[in-house]
This record gives structure tokens, C-alpha cells and sequence, in this order.
């Protein structure tokens, strides 16, 4: 007790030490898992299978809905590079893809109004919930179809080869000001008359630092200014 009488005001002083830093530790915490739920975040993947036939599905895993804007993609190839807006369904195959995804109960358009959602992928994705947007073959058809690319089944006819497809989504999280960004890449690699698919990295990438917000919203302006659809960069083969 006369220790304790000698040391009070040390004691006093380290206890009020070890209570600042247990508040610290977890006002932290707390700042962490604020952040956690406040970040978007949009994953990116094949589905089925692991070549070119695979479904491209889009997941939110974001505490908060995300209004999907544009999705682009583009293709590399050995002649240069190929941008597309892929938002917007194209009639025909990609119709085949749709109805095959939802079984035999899905009714012909005439036989329903035709809805938002027959038309584009645009709109708002929930927290948990998933789209997929094609088959990759589907994606890489249309945009050779549009550059002037004959196909021959999932392999470009010619001296061209597919290097690399990269899928990029623009969007609104919740109820934030700036657009988001998350992108992946997948490597294409010829296997006879096959084509495997590859994704170069284990995630998707985020845009979401002020910074490339600010690029992203520019680039929105960007794109809802301009009649843009494709844009190919290909060299005449020699």
C-alpha cells in the first residue's frame, strides 16, 4: 500500500497512457470497417468454363448498390487494339446467350413489353447480386465483327492474333458524386482451334482513389458526348 501511495501519480498517468492507446486501437478499428463499407467493389470473372466459351460475370461485393454506366472492352491484337462500348446488347447471338442463361421458360420479346434490361445493361446492380454479360467468345466477335475481322470459330482469320481482352466498368456507387472504375484483363493464348483464357491478375483492379475518379468522370463526359462505339487502332498488314 505505501508503494501504491508513492506511485499514484505514475500509475495514475500510465493507466490513462494504456486507455488512450485501447480507445486509438480501436477507434481504428472502427475507421477500418467504416472504410471496408464505404468501398466499392466490383469483381470481374469467367464462369463455366476456361476458354474463350466462358460466361464474363460481373459480381458486386459492395455494401450498397452500383449503377453500372458503360462497360467497355478492349481487345489487343498483334495489328494494334480494338475499344468498344458493349454496353448496350447487340440483337441476334447475344439474344441466343441471354435465353440459354435463363432456361426454356424465358418468353420470346413479342410475347412481353419490351423492358429496359432487354435492351441494355445498364442499371442498378444490388449488393450481393450478379449479371453476366456474354460469353467472351460472344464480346471478341463482336468487336473483330465491327473492326472488319474475319473469324474463323473462336480464332481470327489471317496473320492477326488476339493477345489480350480487357473488360472495364464505369459506375455510380451509392450515393457518391464521382464515378468508379474496376477493370481485368485476360490473356488469349492459341491452342490449335481452340482459344484459351487467362486472367493476368487473381482480382479485379479498382479505380477508386480521387484521383482516378476525377479521369473517370471526364471520360463518362466523354462518352456521353460522343456517338462513340468502336474504335479500332489496327496496322494494314504488310
Amino acid at each position: 500500500m505505501d508503494w501504491l501511495s508513492q506511485h499514484h501519480d505514475s500509475l495514475t498517468a500510465l493507466t490513462s497512457i494504456g486507455t488512450l492507446l485501447i480507445w486509438l486501437v480501436y477507434a481504428q478499428l472502427l475507421y477500418k470497417g467504416y472504410r471496408r463499407q464505404r468501398r466499392p467493389r466490383l469483381i470481374i470473372n469467367r464462369g463455366k468454363q476456361k476458354d474463350l466459351n466462358a460466361l464474363c460475370i460481373i459480381s458486386n461485393m459492395s455494401a450498397e448498390p452500383v449503377f453500372i454506366e458503360y462497360i467497355v472492352a478492349e481487345l489487343e491484337t498483334s495489328r494494334g487494339s480494338i475499344v468498344m462500348d458493349v454496353t448496350d446488347f447487340e440483337r441476334g447471338s447475344e439474344d441466343d446467350d441471354t435465353r440459354a442463361s435463363q432456361g426454356s421458360d424465358h418468353k420470346e420479346p413479342e410475347q412481353i413489353p419490351e423492358l429496359v434490361r432487354d435492351n441494355t445493361r445498364q442499371g442498378p446492380l444490388q449488393p450481393g447480386d450478379f449479371l453476366h454479360i456474354g460469353t467472351f467468345h460472344t464480346i471478341v466477335r463482336r468487336i473483330a465483327r465491327n473492326a472488319n475481322i474475319t473469324m474463323e470459330g473462336v480464332r481470327p482469320s489471317g496473320d492477326v492474333e488476339f493477345e489480350r481482352l480487357t473488360i472495364q466498368l464505369i459506375g455510380i456507387y451509392g450515393p457518391e458524386d464521382l464515378p468508379m472504375g474496376a477493370e481485368r484483363s485476360f490473356r488469349l493464348y492459341a491452342d490449335g482451334d481452340q482459344c484459351e483464357l487467362a486472367p493476368e491478375t487473381w482480382d479485379t483492379k479498382h479505380k477508386n482513389s480521387r484521383r482516378q475518379r476525377h479521369k473517370l468522370r471526364a471520360k463518362l463526359e466523354q462518352l456521353n458526348h460522343s456517338p462513340f462505339t468502336v474504335s479500332p487502332t489496327l496496322k494494314e498488314s504488310a
